[in-house]
């Protein structure tokens, strides 16, 4: 397979494109940098579109593994030189693999619960990296699913590699505050705000039960 060497070739570009927001949402995909992230999307059945890979990049045993899984899984693979590389990367990730995958849907009626859960609910996070550290929390604490209102899209570039590919393992939904208040009351589960201001501590509120911690 020749490698492809200029960041003006139109797959390239197309690629690139899917930094903006616009472009994403418009054509139902986004970008996956890195070996981990790749590993994680990947693993939990993502479906992925196209994959760049740099041959000479491909040092790690995530990218081992995660390059092992495109060629598994049959995905179309473009392999891309260094500088083409460097051009789809986000912030100059020398892991040797980006992909682009299909969006997941995230209706707030497909997510699937177990008795008690924990829920986290955001409102206008506006910040990738935010977002991110709120998914990697999620996943490290088990919860049932994180459910954002307004705010950055779910599977912003941005989101997927400050999460480190967490975005993939907790289950997602993206909403309106009516719809997931009505959501959360259908099921009886308890919705309770975090606030810098609130008369009671984190440590000493009840949490148990079904609860939603609205961020």
């Amino acid at each position: 397979m020749s490698t492809i060497d200029s960041p003006d070739n139109p797959r390239v570009k197309a690629a690139g494109g899917l930094r903006e927001r616009d472009a994403r949402i418009s054509q139902g995909r986004t970008l996956v940098d890195g070996a981990r992230e790749a590993l994680r999307a990947l693993e939990s059945g993502i479906e992925v579109d196209s994959a760049f890979v740099c041959p000479g990049l491909i040092r790690t045993p995530d990218a081992e593994s995660a390059v092992k899984a495109l060629a598994d899984r049959a995905v179309p693979t473009v392999v891309v030189s260094e500088r083409v590389h460097d051009r789809l990367a986000f912030g100059n990730r020398g892991d040797g693999i980006v992909l682009v995958m299909w969006t997941p849907p995230t209706s707030i009626d497909a997510l699937v619960i177990g008795p008690d859960p924990l829920i986290l609910v955001t409102e206008d996070v506006e910040k990738p990296g935010n977002l991110g550290a709120i998914l990697r929390t999620a996943d490290a604490t088990g919860c049932a699913a994180v459910i954002a209102i307004g705010g950055t899209d779910l599977f912003n570039p941005n989101v997927v590699r400050a999460s480190v590919g967490t975005v993939f393992s907790v289950p997602l939904a993206s909403t309106t505050a009516a719809e997931a208040i009505a959501w959360l009351g259908v099921r009886k589960i308890r919705p309770v705000a975090a606030r810098v201001d609130a008369p009671i501590s984190y440590s000493a509120a009840d949490l148990t039960g079904a609860v939603a911690l609205i961020l």
